[in-house]
């Protein structure tokens, strides 16, 4: 990880940690262990939440997208700058929204949730989008939240109408010389004429351009985005993608999704619709999305089966660990939280696993599926999109890792599920959260549960991860969103975010000795 001068840098998760109680922001500073530590506390408006919450690798300062309004904070929680962001007159009905064109819907005012905040860095600006207007985005300048712009005049710049701040996940693809690309992936609430579930996005380098927030590609016939067919919602009325995280790697973005599905149990001639989850993979160069791969991920354990996908994170796998697993120290973990599910909902139980999985695997189990199918064996496998089965076709070409599909044989499913490495399970304090890092040759996780505790794992391989409980909310009750770690001299911090109730943040010690 790259130092900064200071000798301290920030690593952002969305991540799913619980807390409940007054509107507060809890930090704790590092100090010697025989000292008693002294908490810094950041107080929100009382009729606001906290949706999300990114900081500036750069400079310490941290960002906080809340409900009707964005702050942003020095790195001990005082605020530099406040943005208001709403309420305003508005209706979920109204599309395009009433800035574009008058809508005979009653408008009532309305609170605007913050739904995703990225930093772009190249431009020194930030991208927050709301739940107002069918979800448009303001780019604000890092240092003093000026409105540098927000397009709303094309049915691009409408990101998601779905009125929660988990319902939307963007990654950056940075290049040197050329526009960034905002890669969107959200849900759409049986909206598909409306929003695409997954598309790419152009990041102009003027922030009121007129080509702001269009799709990379474009025209009559194929653009960047997959939509969810109509089709789709007769056979599974309430269909939805619901994207849990999102990351890029080598050549690829990944998205990591629950999404709902008619399976027939063993022995039966009949379906049922059971929630699963898949891993969504992507060229960052594929502009017509031909490279659009679905994998089924899970993990079990002593016969449980965990398939209910609560957070993940990605991290390198370090000296100590990555030798146990047969990796490289810097091949790509994904570490993972997941709960039994339960059929037709998302609502989880208590049992829950933290898993891991090499994403070579993964990668390696994409390349044989493109592999067999381009032989023209089996059909494409994505029930949801084709709705009817769609049989492979075959062609002589070499498909190498970094193959990026063609206009045949996509988008693609893979039928058998990937099962990551279960290290740690928890049976009644359901794990909502992890993050995780390598510190000293050792991977480290933290992982966040219901009930607001926070522990620290030390995993050393498939025989499991050493826990050590470490923090404690009071009244957790609620669902977190984010959780940053910083790293200062050689002391952790973790700072996780709440989504409807205000923010818990907690900075905890970890030293080489505290295991």
């Amino acid at each position: 990880m790259k130092a900064m001068p200071w000798n301290w840098t920030c690593l952002l998760s969305h991540l799913l940690m619980v807390g409940m109680g007054s509107s507060t922001l809890l930090s704790r500073q590092p100090s010697p262990p025989s000292q008693k530590r002294s908490f810094v506390t950041f107080r929100g408006e009382p009729t606001e939440g906290f949706n999300h919450l990114v900081v500036d690798e750069r400079t310490g300062h941290i960002y906080l997208g809340a409900v009707n309004r964005i702050y942003k904070l020095s790195s001990d929680l005082k605020v530099l700058v406040t943005h208001q962001t709403g309420p305003d007159e508005d209706n979920p009905k109204c599309y395009p929204p009433r800035l574009v064109q008058t809508c005979s819907e009653p408008l009532t005012t309305t609170n605007n949730v913050n739904k995703m905040l990225l930093i772009d860095y190249k431009e020194n600006r930030l991208i927050a989008c709301g739940s107002l207007y069918q979800g448009i985005c303001k780019l604000l300048r890092l240092e003093d939240l000026f409105k540098l712009g927000e397009p709303f005049h094309k049915k691009e710049h409408y990101l998601s109408g779905v009125n929660e701040s988990g319902s939307v996940f963007g990654v950056i693809v940075s290049y040197s010389n050329l526009d960034d690309k905002l890669f969107i992936a959200t849900a759409v609430d049986g909206k598909p004429e409306y929003f695409p579930t997954i598309s790419s996005r152009k990041l102009t380098k003027n922030s009121e351009a007129d080509g702001m927030f269009a799709y990379v590609f474009h025209d009559e016939f194929v653009a960047s985005m997959i939509k969810i067919p109509s089709d789709t919602f007769t056979v599974i009325p309430d269909f939805d993608i619901y994207y849990v995280y999102g990351f890029s790697s080598g050549n690829f973005v990944y998205f990591l999704t629950l999404q709902p599905e008619m399976v027939s149990p063993p022995g039966s001639t009949t379906k049922e619709q059971v929630y699963t989850s898949k891993l969504v993979r992507l060229c960052k160069e594929d502009t017509a999305f031909n490279s659009y791969v679905e994998v089924p991920i899970g993990c079990e354990r002593s016969g449980v089966e965990y398939r209910l996908l609560q957070a993940a994170y990605l991290s390198k796998a370090g000296a100590v660990l990555g030798r146990t697993l047969g990796v490289r120290p810097d091949d790509d973990l994904l570490f993972t939280v997941f709960s039994k599910g339960q059929k037709r909902k998302m609502k989880s139980l208590d049992e829950s696993a933290l898993c891991i999985f090499i994403l070579k695997q993964i990668n390696d189990r994409i390349k044989e599926r493109l592999q067999s199918c381009y032989r023209g064996e089996g059909t494409l496998d994505l029930a949801w999109l084709k709705v009817k089965d769609i049989p492979c076709s075959s062609a002589l070409l070499t498909i190498d890792d970094n193959f990026c599909g063609l206009d045949m044989n996509a988008p693609l499913g893979v039928s058998d599920m990937v099962r990551g490495i279960p290290v740690f399970t928890e049976d009644r304090d359901r794990m909502t959260s992890v993050i995780a890092y390598v510190y000293k040759n050792h991977s480290l996780a933290f992982v966040g549960t219901k009930s607001g505790k926070l522990k620290k794992a030390l995993c050393t391989g498939p025989q499991g991860c050493r826990s050590e409980h470490c923090f404690s909310g009071t009244n957790a009750v609620c669902v977190c969103v984010c959780v940053c770690v910083c790293l200062q001299f050689w002391n952790r911090k973790a700072i996780s975010d709440q989504r409807v109730q205000p923010l818990l943040c907690c900075f905890l010690n970890v030293s080489e000795n505290s295991f």
